[in-house]
């Protein structure tokens, strides 16, 4: 009788433990970089050396070349962007010396890395998804030899094979690059006035849009309509109806131009640097960051100081901007409230030109 019991409680406990276990849910332990916010460090173009920073939210040190860190080796060139595909990092290379920029791609949790694309672009400028296990890369091409922009180019990256599969025609400078739905809408810095459509099914350009003078900078705003600067305005660009509903005003300084547009979290503010090149002091860059309010359309300074580059930070509801003193040296970080009030800095690698936020 003894037995039998110790027996049957045996039983009981074997079967409470098993259905313990299918309870439990499986969780995928947590890497380095899940979150945080990337900074892109372009690096002095002719030193080739660019570099991927990443700082959390929470912290004053921004952990420096983790590409080096993870891979033992650097990128070989500056660096124009960070985009995440499919639980892949794209890292977007531009080396000073043609046919050897180059396309990285790596485990975004782990940075480690998964291919190299080389030789097959040229000054690669921004990377966005384009369907599944689909890159669409936005690509100047050489220049001509008078310096001048050749026609640029979408390369289409295949992440099961890590390998481009068709460049698709489009305007010099290709530049900017938003997808919504099954379109994709690409800007540049050619001097051209137009945006190309690609439909990311076919990849084929199937329109060609009229918005204003090199229109780049693209975000979208809650109704999935594209923000832009375009010369010295911001454009607002109607995907749905392929036209410009208004065009605004960076500011009142004639000098001075748009750029680098970001939006807050609501999507009711649009950040940009208002910048220019003062030929009467060595062409130094001097400028500040302005604020428009989309509801009605005006625009005020909403810091008085020189920036490269503004991003919003959704995750903390605060604004990033980037400082270069120069090509030479570290640049900075700066974080501010969405009150114009500073929060902090953060010294980074040379070069800091823009943020991928996760």
């Amino acid at each position: 009788m003894l037995n039998s019991t110790r027996t049957l409680r045996n039983a009981v406990a074997i079967a409470t433990l098993a259905l313990s276990s299918c309870d439990k849910t499986e969780t995928t332990p947590a890497q380095p970089y899940d979150d945080g916010v990337f900074i892109i460090n372009s690096g002095n173009f002719f030193d080739n050396n660019g570099s991927l920073s990443l700082v959390q939210r929470d912290s004053k040190t921004a952990s420096l070349d983790i590409f080096l860190k993870e891979n033992t080796r650097s990128f070989a060139g500056g660096l124009t962007d960070y985009a995440e595909v499919d639980e892949k990092g794209i890292i977007l290379v531009d080396n000073s010396t043609d046919g050897k920029d180059a396309i990285e791609i790596v485990n975004a949790h782990t940075f480690k890395t998964i291919a190299s694309i080389k030789g097959e672009i040229d000054n690669p400028r921004k990377a966005v998804k384009a369907g599944t296990n689909k890159v669409y890369i936005t690509c100047w091409d050489t220049f001509n030899t008078d310096y001048s922009y050749k026609t640029g180019f979408v390369a289409v990256v295949d992440l099961t094979t890590n390998k481009i599969t068709k460049k698709i025609p489009v305007d010099k400078g290709a530049e900017s690059i938003v997808v919504i739905g099954t379109n994709a809408y690409i800007g540049n810095v050619g001097s051209q006035k137009t945006i190309k459509v690609i439909d990311t099914q076919k990849d084929e350009v199937t329109a060609s849009i009229e918005v204003g003078a090199n229109p780049s900078n693209f975000v979208l705003d809650a109704a999935n309509k594209i923000w832009m600067t375009a010369g010295k305005e911001i454009v607002l660009f109607n995907p749905a109806t392929k036209t410009v509903e208004s065009k605004l005003k960076g500011g009142t300084n004639t000098q001075k131009t748009p750029s680098s547009l970001s939006i807050s979290k609501d999507k009711k503010t649009l950040f940009y640097t208002y910048n220019f090149y003062d030929a009467a002091d060595a062409y130094k860059l001097k400028g500040e960051i302005n604020s428009l309010n989309i509801a009605d359309g005006t625009s005020k300074t909403f810091i008085n100081r020189t920036f490269a580059a503004v991003g919003f930070d959704n995750e903390s509801n605060q604004v990033y901007t980037t400082l270069i003193p120069s090509y030479k040296q570290a640049g900075y970080i700066l974080r501010y409230q969405t009150t114009g009030t500073i929060i902090d800095s953060v010294k980074t690698e040379i070069g800091p030109i823009g943020f991928f936020f996760k």
